[in-house]
């Protein structure tokens, strides 16, 4: 139960700080949607080139590449013009 908290909890940091970088207005869902999908995004590229240390439950870059990888999905859906709706 803790990790499903600790991935929203990730994901609605990661989606804010996104977010407002790209400045876009998003609701509070699509937010931590966009934050862990951009976790999951950051994660891949993370595992390719470096694995976590014996042991530990998360890697120590999660945060960042997490970040990473929701602007660099907010990045691709602005040059498809794929436009997420900003009200529910």
């Amino acid at each position: 139960m803790f990790h499903l908290i600790w991935y929203i909890l990730i994901g609605l940091i990661a989606g804010v700080i996104a977010k407002s970088i790209m400045h876009v207005h998003l609701t509070l869902i699509w937010t931590i949607g966009l934050g862990i999908i951009g976790s999951i995004v950051g994660g891949a590229v993370t595992h390719m080139f470096s694995r976590p240390r014996e042991g530990a439950s998360f890697h120590p870059a999660g945060l960042i590449f997490s970040i990473l990888g929701s602007l660099l999905i907010l990045f691709v859906c602005y040059k498809l013009k794929i436009r997420l709706p900003p009200h529910l």
